[in-house]
């Protein structure tokens, strides 16, 4: 699995921020590295009021979940 983990902070208020993520099962590190900043841009546009701040790409492991 690959993780596009991101910081998004409040558009109003930029020092209130937090660490978000987007879970990928069939996808390689390249490829979430190539197609991260149009989808953030669609995440953007679903959450208005904040702002991307900083972003990467990880592999993760399945224990690493809460269930």
């Amino acid at each position: 699995m690959i993780e596009l983990l991101f910081v998004a902070c409040l558009a109003q208020s930029p020092d209130q921020c937090r660490e978000r993520s987007l879970v990928f099962t069939n996808v390689t590190p390249m490829q979430c590295l190539m197609g991260a900043q149009p989808e953030l841009a669609r995440w953007v546009n679903t959450h208005p009021n904040e702002r991307v701040k900083s972003w990467r790409c990880r592999t993760v492991n399945d224990t690493e979940f809460d269930i």
